[in-house]
């Protein structure tokens, strides 16, 4: 498990955990490199994934050891926020 980027947190078990994460990570980077306005609802709905679990890993994706991306995040009404994913090349704004 040397090879995988370690998840944080105090109730972390890596051998358990890990996996999961990492499917749930690549899951939702995946889903948002395409670029579009999303809500936590509908990336949970689209990916069965339960919404805090999109929240933490959309907070991965804005790490170092995760790639650093840069994930905007607008307010569309009605206390939802939306977040969209940049692409990782040319990034001169951050």
């Amino acid at each position: 498990m040397s090879d995988i980027i370690r998840f944080d947190g105090d109730t972390i078990n890596q051998e358990r955990d890990a996996p999961r994460l990492h499917r749930q990570l690549n899951a939702v980077r995946q889903r948002m490199e395409g670029g579009s306005w999303m809500t936590l609802q509908e990336l949970a709905s689209e990916l069965s994934f339960p919404e805090p679990s999109i929240s933490a890993r959309i907070r991965d994706l804005r790490k170092d050891r995760f790639g650093a991306r840069y994930v905007e995040r607008r307010y569309r009404g009605r206390g939802l926020y939306e977040y969209k994913l940049h692409p990782k090349e040319g990034l001169d704004h951050v």
